[in-house]
């Protein structure tokens, strides 16, 4: 091999290692919040259904307390939960279907892992996911979804890009209320309780065995005992960053 040829392999070994490191280093985990409305404040409670069962001790308390929420759900839980479907298109009023993605892949159009889930890896499969998504809801009835929220929260900027042209807003958030689902019950009730005005919570109602859904629960009754109103996100005015919603 020539030193010619070596050193321009080198070069492009450099190159890629740059651009890897590049993709990695762009991911966005966007916020939300709502436009500031005054009186005693609103927030919306947004829950992921990601896969696996329902956690009826928090659809339940939503139902039972009159608490709007807005759920981004999976193809696969979709298929999985039939009766919480029909329980939450049983009340228009409170409840907002959004989509969360086909198979619960991160919108990351370059090949990672991200809490160790891989990425979609490729522009068409980030394409595949959120249409997938859509098609799943679509089936299971009800209007079109407006929103889109990936797996893991995490995007890169190109694949924001294509959400939003594809017509849909994509959700952040502003308080983390389970971690997860994988805080316990009094951690997770602290972060929601503490939620203000404008607030944007993320949670899970896809895990009906965690400690978590259960500070979910107490978390919403103490803002709505402190008077806070809760709406969904398309009940109100949003601000989101990274050109998510504008």
């Amino acid at each position: 091999m020539t030193d010619l040829l070596q050193k321009s392999l080198y070069a492009l070994a450099l190159s890629l290692v740059a651009v890897s490191a590049g993709n990695a280093a762009t991911l966005v985990e966007p916020t939300l919040h709502l436009k500031p409305q005054g009186g005693g404040g609103r927030v919306a409670l947004t829950l992921d259904a990601c896969g696996g069962k329902t956690d009826t001790r928090i659809l339940s308390a939503l139902v039972e307390n009159r608490i709007p929420a807005t759920i981004f759900v999976t193809g696969i839980w979709l298929k999985r939960n039939a009766a919480a479907v029909e329980i939450m298109r049983a009340h228009p009023d409170l409840f907002e279907l959004e989509n969360h993605g086909g198979r619960h892949i991160p919108a990351v159009d370059t090949p990672r892992k991200i809490y160790g889930i891989s990425s979609a890896g490729s522009p068409d499969a980030v394409l595949a996911e959120v249409e997938s998504g859509a098609a799943a809801l679509a089936s299971a009835g009800g209007p079109a979804p407006k929103w889109f929220r990936g797996a893991t929260a995490e995007y890169s900027p190109s694949a924001i890009a294509m959400i939003r042209k594809l017509g849909f807003k994509i959700a952040g958030f502003s308080v983390n209320g389970d971690g997860g689902s994988l805080l316990g019950a009094k951690q997770t009730a602290r972060r929601i309780a503490a939620a203000k005005d404008g607030d944007v919570i993320i949670a899970h109602i896809n895990q009906p065995t965690h400690a978590a859904g259960e500070g979910v629960v107490q978390g919403l009754l103490a803002l709505k005992q402190k008077g806070m109103t809760f709406v969904r996100l398309d009940d109100a005015e949003d601000m989101g960053n990274d050109g998510t919603t504008d």
